[in-house]
């Protein structure tokens, strides 16, 4: 029996436009109801997300969670409390913040415990975020001193080809350990860095040891390669349609329907109620 799903937001649980679909979040429901966990694993921040946790009827509720920043944060839906937080050193941060602001066709987002600040946001990355209800603060310094004393939970580059966002992470490993980094792609457009240890993956198994939910009591739902730790960590790994290769490969069911067309439901149906 599943106690728990996990399930990616950009291209897996919303609609390519940014909105929840009323199949998807009837369906979420549904599984709440008969006490199933659903537990939103998002590269993003819980705050960009809280209208579509009250689609899901998940919205400040005690013993509900979401997952954030690639795993950097573990919430309770409850006043958005931290229960675990896996923040980056600052040291680390400052490296891979320099390197990113010194290739001009990046832009380069670092996200805070609640807040994102983007240096020299684009016009497409920044219509991107828009859809998806994302707000950020455009910075132009280029010293990350003014936030030695917060948690940095992770850094992002925007870049337009794969080939670009690979020579990212070889610049950023240049001068940061690759041993310190836990590096992913997602959405076709970013390069993600978290520290060591800290993935979409680890954060499932973080909180299901906190709720005393097994690793095979665990369904994961995603598309893109950020998504491949938490599909490896649990018991039934699923892809949507749309997932890439990748995905596909370590998943252990694949949606007959992609993310536009209800595919979180059609799993739901299928394996919980």
């Amino acid at each position: 029996m599943y106690k728990m799903i996990v399930c990616d937001l950009d291209e897996t649980l919303m609609n390519d436009d940014g909105t929840l679909s009323e199949t998807n979040a009837a369906a979420i429901k549904a599984a709440t109801a008969k006490g199933v966990f659903f537990v939103p694993n998002s590269g993003r921040s819980y705050t960009s997300f809280q209208n579509d946790l009250e689609t899901m009827g998940l919205l400040n509720k005690t013993d509900q969670y979401t997952i954030s920043y690639n795993g950097g944060l573990i919430s309770e839906n409850k006043g958005n409390r931290a229960i675990a937080i896996n923040s980056m050193p600052f040291e680390i941060a400052q490296k891979v913040f320099e390197t990113g602001i010194s290739v001009p066709s990046a832009d380069t987002h670092i996200y805070t415990q609640d807040k994102l600040y983007i240096y020299h946001p684009n016009e497409d990355d920044a219509k991107y975020l828009h859809n998806r209800g994302v707000s950020f603060e455009e910075i132009n310094d280029v010293n990350l001193d003014r936030f030695k004393n917060d948690n940095i939970m992770k850094i992002i580059m925007d870049l337009p080809t794969m080939d670009q966002r690979k020579k990212m992470q070889q610049k950023v490993e240049s001068v940061v350990d690759p041993q310190q980094l836990a590096v992913t792609f997602s959405s076709d457009r970013y390069v993600e860095f978290n520290p060591a240890g800290v993935d979409k993956g680890t954060a499932s198994i973080q909180l299901g040891k906190i709720l005393g939910i097994k690793p095979e009591e665990i369904i994961s739902i995603g598309d893109n390669n950020n998504d491949l730790p938490m599909l490896k960590a649990v018991g039934l790994p699923v892809s949507v349609a749309n997932g890439i290769d990748g995905v596909k490969k370590v998943a252990k069911y694949e949606t007959s329907v992609d993310n536009n067309h209800g595919a979180i439901a059609e799993v739901i149906n299928k394996f919980i109620l």
